[in-house]
């Protein structure tokens, strides 16, 4: 994560009155619809049904029956939230004036705070090549100041081998031991291999993908002669972007990752809402909502894809 010269309570003064105040007029201050279904804790079994979420299948009992069977869970009063940081070095690029980096940090910043004024317990988990930190879940306005000071403290990766998300997701499955609303917050520029313990995070929790990107990264521009270098591994190359031909290779390499980014997450069954550089925070939130309401369509029977994007 980029250092700041500016103190995490200057950070969230500035959002609690550029964002989180133009929310409350927009939503008139109730978020409790956002996170509805989260704090959940489980009541019964019964036989599934064509509505239900297939996320509440209980496959151990299913198995043991022979006829698919879901957990019912009752609304608790307070939730727990962790947000699942990915701080390795390709977070940090941005084409212009905003890195990614700084949208995580901002996003997090907002969302927990949304959370934590209402009483609800917000945790963090920070991973470059390992598990770097663990701030166990607590309430209040001091735990989110405590996040935004160990984003901003975080010491930054030296180049080295690419990301692996699926060391961290299972590290995760391992630290969440309580039915959470998990934020998976990464550029998903990573080894392969995340989708499964990625699935296996959201069969026990809810979980949603935040997927952070720049523009840069899906389409390249005429630039001209230029040296590109893998904020991964530091390896660089000396491209010429007047070629046609490389433009459409990059094009063509970039067409690939994206199908096989969503097919992933697809397979991993999580909400995936995208974040650019480029995108204001309020109407980022504003289309949360929109995920939100249509996850609680699916639940009531409403005829939505497991899998539903929010994008730009």
């Amino acid at each position: 994560m980029p250092k700041s010269n500016i103190d995490p309570e200057s950070i969230l003064q500035r959002l609690e009155w550029t964002v989180i105040r133009r929310l409350d007029g927009l939503m008139h201050g109730n978020y409790r619809t956002l996170f509805r279904g989260f704090g959940l804790d489980l009541a019964d079994m019964r036989e599934y049904q064509y509505h239900d979420d297939v996320r509440h299948i209980d496959w151990n009992l299913t198995a043991r029956l022979q006829v698919p069977h879901v957990r019912q869970y009752n609304e608790e009063r307070e939730m727990t939230a962790w947000f699942l940081l990915d701080v390795s070095p390709s977070v940090d690029f941005g084409s212009g004036d905003v890195q990614k980096s700084s949208v995580l940090l901002e996003f997090v910043a907002v969302l927990a705070r949304l959370l934590s004024r209402h009483g609800n317990r917000v945790g963090v988990m920070l991973y470059s090549d390992q598990v770097d930190l663990v701030i166990p879940p607590r309430s209040g306005r001091n735990q989110v100041l405590h996040i935004l000071s160990s984003l901003q403290s975080q010491p930054k990766r030296t180049h080295s081998a690419p990301t692996d998300l699926k060391d961290f997701l299972e590290a995760a499955i391992h630290v969440i031991r309580r039915r959470s609303f998990v934020f998976v917050i990464s550029d998903f520029i990573s080894e392969p291999g995340w989708s499964k313990p990625l699935m296996n995070l959201a069969r026990r929790n809810e979980a949603l993908a935040i997927r952070l990107f720049d523009p840069l990264e899906l389409e390249l521009p005429n630039l001209g002669l230029f040296v590109m270098q893998d904020s991964e591994t530091g390896e660089q190359l000396f491209v010429d972007t007047h070629d046609r031909g490389f433009r459409k290779r990059f094009a063509e390499i970039t067409q690939r990752r994206e199908l096989e980014l969503r097919s992933a997450l697809q397979q991993a069954g999580v909400d995936t809402l995208e974040l650019s550089t480029e995108d204001d925070l309020i109407e980022t939130i504003i289309r949360f909502a929109d995920l939100r309401k249509q996850r609680a369509k699916l639940a009531t029977g409403g005829r939505f894809p497991a899998h539903m994007e929010i994008n730009r």
